[in-house]
């Protein structure tokens, strides 16, 4: 009804409005007597209103136009009956024309129409084939591919039906429904007998349709080749069966892609896993075999009757610093853990630069042996960051720039406060990262050639540090410098506050 006044009305008023003004105008004011010329006015008239409107429009608009030829110009004018026999013929012959011409040009459009529909259907599906594509192995895949078919198909209500274990997994889009699982299972068995196709409807068998609070909603068979996987329930505008057999096609491509996406990401994640054993016991077995190996032969010599004072302290210095080493590196091996796990906690306090760069030479000062520092701090503000974790990132770095700087030349170290927070540089005097290691060097146990070469190591150092800075938000890269030797920088996102204006503590 609201159709009807609000398209079908205003084209019928055109119409007869038309055909009431050539009444007027031929029979009021130019006196026009030839029938013919009359004839074809009012038959042009019937032409526009069939090339713009409904079938049912065009043939009101053909009668309308016969009563007023007849009325008005056949005669004897002023009423309805006909003296001329001939004039019969002119009056049946402008019906008949005015109907065929209507009927062919409502056949047109309805085939137009049709036409255009396959074509926005078409587009639909097309993007919804790209939605697809980009949809990834999200946990959610299945409830965002429900809500790109209600929105690329203007449908209320979509609902993807996957039975699991005798009950159904249902992602829904759109209008709430509560969904019969009697009907669904019904349904289901229907789409898993013989598979038949309907040439006329231009669809697959299986199709159903279930009533919920006077919306009707239809059920079409998920299928991967010829096996029913689900069922596609939708509500909403009409949409042809063939269409939403398409649509119920491109879904189960959709749900199969992502089963394979998440199989995929298990069996990279178990390879992975296998990779990363493996380069943890070859890093740890190799970087144990020499503490070992030095503590057992110190142990050894303390027990030596020869051995003078001096040599006793030299050994005993020997092992406790390869004990160190070794508490070091499991150490390492914990942090790793703690940050897979997710377990890595904040603790901020105001602090000042200097106390994190004190922190982080005291963990390593084993490490650093007669390395020395050429440390600038740029600002005497306090930041608010977790010193355990910063101190401890920052170790990493001093650790890594010890094992390339040559003995007798210092570590540069940059500590400066912002606006944005906390940004402390390190500065070694080796030979640089060659660029093909740039992209990779905060991999978990990724050494390049040049530090295989070079120094040892388990290649957790710089691994460790950048997950230690997530967890404040935090982060770190590497840079060559022009003047030689490679640059890491440490930008921690903080409050700032001057240093009289803040009271210590967290």
């Amino acid at each position: 009804m609201k159709s009807f006044l609000r398209r079908d009305l205003p084209r019928l008023s055109v119409g007869f409005g038309g055909v009431a003004a050539v009444t007027i105008i031929y029979g009021r004011w130019l006196h026009v007597t030839n029938g013919t010329i009359v004839a074809l006015t009012f038959l042009l008239i019937v032409l526009v209103v069939a090339a713009t409107s409904k079938l049912w429009i065009a043939v009101s608009t053909s009668l309308a136009a016969m009563v007023c030829f007849n009325f008005f110009f056949l005669p004897p004018v002023g009423t309805l009956t006909i003296a001329d026999p001939e004039n019969w013929v002119a009056l049946f012959t402008l019906l008949a024309v005015s109907l065929v011409a209507s009927n062919l040009s409502s056949a047109v459009r309805a085939r137009a129409q049709e036409a255009l529909d396959r074509r926005d259907e078409m587009a639909r599906l097309f993007d919804l084939s790209r939605d697809v594509l980009l949809m990834t192995e999200s946990k959610e895949a299945i409830g965002m591919l429900a809500r790109f078919v209600s929105r690329r198909f203007d449908l209320d209500y979509v609902a993807i039906c996957l039975p699991r274990s005798g009950d159904w997994d249902v992602f829904e889009a759109g209008a709430s429904l509560a969904l019969d699982r009697g009907q669904l299972s019904l349904a289901m068995a229907g789409a898993e007998n013989a598979l038949e196709f309907d040439a006329r409807a231009r669809t697959y068998g299986g199709h159903a349709t279930m009533t919920i609070d006077d919306r009707v909603v239809r059920l079409v068979p998920l299928r991967l080749g010829t096996k029913p996987v689900g069922l596609l329930a939708s509500a909403g505008r009409p949409v042809e069966p063939g269409a939403l057999d398409a649509v119920a096609g491109v879904a189960a491509i959709a749900i199969e892609r992502v089963q394979f996406l998440e199989e995929r990401k298990t069996a990279e994640l178990a390879k992975q896993s296998e990779a990363l054993k493996s380069a943890l016991l070859a890093s740890i077995g190799h970087d144990l075999k020499t503490p070992l190996t030095a503590i057992r032969v110190a142990a050894t010599n303390l027990q030596a009757s020869w051995l003078t004072e001096a040599d006793r302290r030299e050994q005993s210095e020997l092992a406790l610093t390869e004990v160190e080493r070794l508490t070091r590196l499991f150490h390492n091996i914990l942090e790793m853990a703690r940050i897979d796990a997710g377990a890595v906690a904040t603790e901020r306090r105001w602090v000042h630069p200097s106390e994190i760069f004190e922190a982080a030479r005291d963990q390593i000062q084993h490490a650093l042996g007669q390395r020395t520092f050429d440390v600038s701090v740029e600002s005497d503000a306090l930041v608010r960051v977790d010193p355990r974790l910063t101190s401890s990132a920052l170790a990493h770095l001093l650790e890594n720039a010890a094992q390339y700087t040559p003995e007798g030349s210092p570590i540069g170290v940059s500590l400066a406060v912002s606006d944005q927070g906390l940004v402390v540089k390190v500065r070694d005097r080796g030979p640089g990262i060659a660029p093909r290691d740039l992209a990779h060097l905060f991999e978990r146990f990724y050494r390049g050639d040049e530090a295989k070469q070079r120094a040892s190591g388990t290649g957790m150092g710089l691994s460790i540090a950048r997950g230690l800075l997530m967890a404040e938000q935090g982060r770190v890269w590497a840079e060559n410098r022009a003047d030689g030797g490679a640059q890491f920088t440490i930008e921690v996102p903080a409050e700032t506050r001057a240093p009289d204006v803040c009271e210590s503590g967290p």
